[in-house]
């Protein structure tokens, strides 16, 4: 089931429905369908936010409010058929990559992740396929049932795969760019070149510096490359002492470059970050979407 997460607000300003409307729907409709928090308020999922602007485009193209309700939740039948196919080839990639890692085997590793390659679009394969593999195969190293060297030939072989896919992916003519690094102690690049496939959709251009890199860095890459924002990726935070040398050295380093740090260990040192002039990665596509627009305007043309 899909979390509720944005309020009847929020998803008014998002779809260009107006709260009342969406009352109205849910009344009359059943549509759309959303949850409740402990204090009763309507709390809306993406999918619910997807649903709603379906809708909309369909009352615009001229079709009934009644008539568009039944269309979008007829497909949402069929779509979850085939949803829940894609989720099973999704799972059997990962089966098969994980296996491959299990036995040792580069050239099977190799050939389990070359065979994903067909199952959609670069932005796709890494939230389903990429990025759920390399979790699991950090979960499998941290209790000792793989090897480092395991490990690091999965995570090379993956991270190759992801590199190339950026590369092609990467927006010609793009307006904006991104300077995407890992904290100065962080050596996991994988989540990286996810977050640039996506801004990759939103015409985002992503410069990538990899793991390891210190605030001086990132210095240097400003003053030369000028890039609208910088983005940060952390998973373990580091110790108290530590983390605020770093974060003082980022926040000098960017000056007046908004910068943004996202990654498991993002949310714990949201206040020391917040106060330093940073900004926390939402987890939610839509919000970190919306966060992007706000600290680097895209085209008005495109409205991505």
């Amino acid at each position: 089931m899909s979390t509720g997460r944005y309020r009847i607000q929020s998803v008014a300003e998002m779809t260009g429905v107006s709260a009342a409307t969406l009352r109205a729907w849910e009344r009359r409709y059943g549509l759309p369908a959303p949850r409740r928090s402990s204090s009763a308020y309507r709390l809306y999922s993406d999918r619910d936010v997807e649903r709603i602007r379906r809708v909309r485009e369909l009352c615009d193209a001229g079709m009934a409010p009644s008539e568009a309700a039944r269309t979008v939740l007829a497909t949402d039948d069929e779509a979850a058929v085939a949803a829940r196919v894609e989720a099973d080839n999704d799972e059997l990639a990962v089966q098969r990559i994980l296996e491959a890692v299990d036995h040792f085997d580069p050239d099977r590793i190799e050939a389990a992740v070359k065979s994903s390659l067909f199952l959609g679009p670069a932005v796709t394969l890494f939230e389903r396929v990429f990025s759920p593999a390399l979790v699991q195969i950090g979960e499998r190293w941290a209790r000792g049932s793989i090897s480092v060297a395991q490990e690091h030939l999965a995570a090379e072989i993956l991270g190759n795969t992801m590199r190339f896919l950026l590369r092609l992916v990467q927006p010609e003519h793009a307006r904006r760019q991104v300077v995407l690094a890992c904290f100065a102690d962080e050596e996991h690049t994988g989540p990286l070149y996810g977050v640039g496939m996506r801004l990759a959709t939103w015409s985002v251009k992503s410069i990538v510096l990899g793991a390891r890199t210190p605030p001086e860095a990132v210095r240097h890459t400003i003053e030369q490359l000028r890039p609208d924002i910088v983005g940060l990726s952390a998973t373990i935070a580091p110790a108290p002492d530590r983390l605020h040398a770093l974060l003082d050295g980022y926040a000098e380093a960017c000056g007046a470059t908004p910068w943004i740090v996202g990654g498991l260990a993002s949310e714990a040192m949201r206040e020391p970050l917040v106060a330093r002039g940073g900004h926390v990665a939402p987890t939610a596509k839509e919000r970190f979407h919306e966060l992007i627009h706000t600290l680097c305007p895209l085209d008005p043309n495109t409205g991505e």
